[in-house]
């Protein structure tokens, strides 16, 4: 099981209390009255934008006649969605971007795509320090911060319930000289050691000479999946922009070209191989 995140409890809590609204038959203005809220007020709570609160959650899960040990469940999330994770102690990180961390933090799984970088989640500090102190928006005082909260990411990595990960790369990852040679160096040896020490872990590259290699051009996306009743966050970036997705056919839609790049990719044994030949070993 993944870690309790208050980001995943809070998204659980609002998705199914709209699901038992709508499995009950309550038109979201006509209930929010009926549990003393405005609409745009209850309307925010279904976003996620407003917590309840113990009071005000009771005369909804009453209204929606919920079960004892179902009640008792979403009691719990609301509970764990009033914690606060690392991530949401920084001024620094806007708050996608903190229910970004906070989503991975709670993840089973995380499907990753990048064209251009290796993935923050898989950054050796040295690495993620030339990319964060390359973007003018970033001041020289805060980078010192930006790493550290990068590296603290890749403590999902290990533990007794890490995340299963897979990050699927274009060939350019692994020659393009962010930070200089050896600082590239490096972070192909880190990768190769999570290969070979990490069953978790799984770098697949789509090399040079793939037909349709180039299918998804520049983008970089995430696809993070849950245990249980969750459905797949997506979050997708550029050069300019970085947010989630919540679209859930936009969601299929990464899916589907993850799927698409996956294909284009060598095996987990030949991406070790090609990353090591960079090496030289």
């Amino acid at each position: 099981m993944a870690p309790t995140s208050p980001v995943v409890a809070r998204w659980e809590l609002v998705l199914r209390l709209r699901e038992l609204r709508e499995q009950r038959g309550f038109d979201s203005a006509g209930f929010a009255r009926a549990v003393g809220f405005t609409p745009a007020n209850w309307s925010h709570v279904e976003k996620g934008r407003r917590m309840l609160t113990r009071r005000t959650i009771g005369p909804v899960l009453d209204q929606l006649e919920v079960p004892a040990e179902e009640r008792a469940e979403l009691l719990d999330l609301l509970t764990a969605g009033k914690e606060r994770g690392w991530w949401a102690k920084s001024a620094l990180i806007g708050p996608e971007l903190q229910r970004y961390y906070g989503m991975e933090h709670g993840a089973q799984s995380i499907r990753s795509y990048d064209s251009l970088v290796i993935p923050g989640l898989l950054q050796t500090e040295a690495y993620a320090r030339a990319l964060i102190s390359a973007d003018v928006m970033i001041r020289p005082a805060q980078v010192d911060q930006l790493v550290a909260m990068r590296m603290r990411r890749r403590k999902r990595l290990h533990g007794p319930d890490p995340a299963e990960v897979t990050a699927v790369v274009g060939e350019a990852t692994l020659v393009q000289q962010i930070g200089g040679p050896q600082v590239l160096r490096n972070q192909l040896e880190y990768l190769s050691g999570l290969l070979h020490t990490r069953a978790n872990v799984e770098v697949r590259v789509i090399p040079f000479t793939a037909t349709a290699g180039a299918i998804l051009g520049g983008a970089s996306f995430h696809l993070l999946d849950f245990s249980g009743y969750l459905p797949t966050f997506g979050w997708a970036e550029s050069a300019v922009f970085g947010g989630p997705v919540d679209n859930p056919d936009q969601v299929r839609d990464l899916a589907f070209a993850y799927v698409r790049a996956l294909d284009q990719s060598l095996s987990r044994t030949e991406s070790l191989a090609l990353i090591e030949k960079y090496l030289g070993v």
